[in-house]
């Protein structure tokens, strides 16, 4: 759509025919002799007459030329610009926050990557994280750590190259030994209640061992289903895993 930046300028426009018609040209006069005998006086002196000057009138076309130059001058200091109708890109957001375990456990190595190595359970989390971040597009992303006790480590943000950073230089039991899996749970639910976002989705990567939680996992799970509050969890070892090590898969599959 064509549209003006100034169109009050255009009020300019009639502005020449205001001057035309409020200042009268300049009209000079000079009282002159006639003489009729002129030219018999200039021979008998031995000069010849000359003609009066004359005025030249301009033309229509002069007129149309100038106000063809006034009117483009006006309309360029109006500044016409064309405005295209909004865009609206609809990008889907959602608010996720990775919950990754960091107890004592997560130093196991009993998990096999991609390229067929036994690596320890925090670093396959590590690199399946990577590359699922380096795919997200439109989400903000919070990052919680959990041993001991659970932290926020990146509160929501659309800056996933922080989250990708940070998470790469976490380190087994810095959040302390043991499993508190259900307050990295309640955690999160905190952390969505400050949320706007319909969607809100929770992605916990433990073995599932719970062993240090005020709030037992399952039950910490139905607050945030109540909530609308969507988990998944992944386990992360060996289902043939026992002892302190072992893969609690009852418990996330529960929840």
């Amino acid at each position: 759509m064509l549209t003006l930046a100034y169109p009050w300028l255009l009020g300019l426009l009639p502005l020449p025919l205001l001057v035309w018609w409020l200042v009268p040209a300049r009209r000079e006069t000079r009282q002159g002799l006639v003489v009729p005998f002129l030219a018999r006086l200039a021979e008998q002196s031995g000069q010849r007459p000359l003609k009066g000057a004359v005025i030249l009138r301009g033309g229509w076309w002069r007129w149309i030329v100038v106000c063809f130059c006034w009117t483009c001058a006006v309309l360029a200091l109006a500044r016409p610009q064309i405005i295209e109708p909004p865009v609206t890109k609809e990008i889907p957001v959602r608010d996720l926050i990775l919950a990754v375990d960091l107890s004592g456990s997560m130093a196991t190595k009993d998990f096999k990557n991609a390229s067929g190595q036994t690596v320890d359970r925090l670093t396959a989390v590590k690199e399946v994280l990577d590359s699922f971040l380096a795919k997200r597009q439109g989400d903000r992303v919070a990052l919680i750590f959990f041993g001991s006790a659970p932290f926020v480590q990146v509160p929501f943000t659309e800056d996933l190259k922080v989250c990708r950073q940070l998470l790469d230089e976490a380190q087994v039991s810095m959040a302390g030994p043991q499993t508190a899996f259900g307050d990295a749970i309640g955690l999160a639910i905190n952390l969505f209640d400050r949320s706007e976002v319909k969607e809100r989705v929770l992605i916990a990567l433990t073995d599932g061992n719970d062993t240090a939680s005020q709030v037992p996992p399952l039950k910490a799970a139905q607050i945030a289903k109540d909530k609308g509050i969507t988990i998944h969890t992944v386990a992360v070892g060996d289902p043939r895993a026992v002892g302190e090590d072992a893969l609690d898969e009852d418990t996330l599959k529960q929840v």
